[in-house]
């Protein structure tokens, strides 16, 4: 996989701003059909990495712009209405940038953060199939004889960029029963990524299968990641933000679409009274209920962006889990609203809607897909823990 040539720097939040949106324009314009085709948006990817975007969450003492977590899930959230599986393919690389930024030595993040800048993206390899917690995962890693690396043996699932990253981030477990992240060249003899990824949803976002067959990495790629739930940090919330912010993309783009196509196809049914469906009052009903819900789930994911700014400015006990609080609020609410537009869209729009060349389908699909990721009635049992029993949610990155 080659690196992106002439990489722009981003320096602030508004110029981030302002590229996403003008990049979201680009990606739109073939969406559809590279759901339809399955085709993989190795071109479209290029281009989203020589934007420079994919380095807005190095910290500025690195050379990056730094930007805010209402900044980075805006961004995402734009890359999301345009193409919902380019809005996923980089939550893990910024997901990574987050377990560098909290747990990384000054020289890891140096370099890792440095080839960022110049264009490498960062994949994952985090899921394995048939285990229930990091502890059950057989990914193994062992040292290598006497020298200063390490092998890692095991197979990976749900490997979302894998297939289109320069490093994959892995989660290994050593000897001693410790979990650590391990920074994995792409090219490395005895790595295998596998395109076998058959979701109905997020069908380009190549998360499928990787398996290391006695990989060596060198140490220094090499960071902790269980001690990053082990005291309050923010890597679990960042998770799951982005999760938010791809959902809310969905959603924004299955209720454009409707506006779209029942302004200018779809007939009025006959008992409204109307000559147009845009004036049928009660597709004008469903239309506002649509909205609100939307336009809380934004509000809600800048809310949760600000609370998780200052945890990371702060991060302890108490802003840790108001931030999660905030993050899980965002997630139930965007999950739900994303189905929603994408299923309701049909029903305002009507049967004409269904038919392939629209590819109006993919909006659901991909909500479906996407938000199976966590269970949401569990985001529910922690807000109300947390607000009725002062109950902190756990330290991981599920809630």
């Amino acid at each position: 996989m080659t690196l992106s040539t002439h990489v722009a720097l981003i320096t602030s939040d508004e110029q981030a701003l302002i590229v996403a949106s003008d990049l979201a324009e680009d990606l739109r314009r073939d969406s559809a059909q590279r759901d339809r085709e399955r085709r993989l948006p190795l071109p479209e990817l290029d281009v989203f990495s020589r934007s420079g975007l994919w380095g807005i969450s190095v910290p500025k003492a690195y050379g990056g712009a730094g930007v805010s977590n209402v900044t980075l899930t805006k961004v995402i959230a734009l890359i999301a209405q345009a193409d919902a599986s380019l809005g996923q393919i980089p939550q893990n690389h910024f997901y990574a940038l987050e377990v560098l930024r909290v747990n990384g030595s000054p020289a890891q993040q140096q370099r890792l953060y440095a080839e960022v800048l110049a264009g490498q993206r960062f994949g994952n390899a985090l899921a394995e199939l048939g285990t229930k917690t990091a502890h059950d995962r057989v990914t193994r890693l062992t040292r290598d004889g006497d020298g200063d690396g390490f092998r890692i043996n095991g197979r990976k699932f749900y490997a979302t960029g894998a297939i289109y990253a320069q490093r994959i981030p892995t989660s290994v477990v050593d000897e001693n029963g410790i979990q650590h992240l391990a920074f994995v060249p792409r090219d490395s003899t005895g790595l295998t990524v596998i395109d076998d990824w058959s979701g109905f949803g997020q069908r380009t976002t190549g998360s499928g299968s990787v398996v290391f067959d006695n990989v060596r990495v060198a140490a220094h790629d090499v960071l902790p990641f269980q001690s990053a739930f082990e005291r309050p940090t923010t890597v679990g919330p960042l998770a799951q933000i982005l999760h938010a912010a791809i959902d809310t993309g969905i959603a924004r783009a299955a209720f454009e679409d409707a506006l779209h196509f029942v302004r200018t196809k779809t007939r009025p049914w006959i008992d409204s009274g109307s000559d147009k469906a845009s004036e049928d009052p009660l597709t004008l009903k469903s239309f506002g209920h649509l909205s609100i819900r939307l336009h809380a789930a934004e509000a809600l994911l800048e809310r949760a962006g600000e609370f998780l700014d200052r945890a990371q400015a702060d991060s302890h006990a108490e802003t840790v889990a108001a931030a999660s609080i905030a993050v899980a609020e965002a997630r139930a609410l965007s999950t739900e609203i994303s189905l929603a537009a994408g299923s309701t869209l049909f029903e305002l729009a009507g049967s004409q809607a269904t038919l392939a060349e629209h590819g109006l389908d993919r909006h659901w699909r991909n909500a479906r897909v996407h938000t199976l990721h966590d269970p949401v009635r569990w985001k529910y049992h922690a807000v109300g823990n947390y607000y009725l029993n002062d109950e902190k949610p756990p330290l991981r990155g599920t809630i």
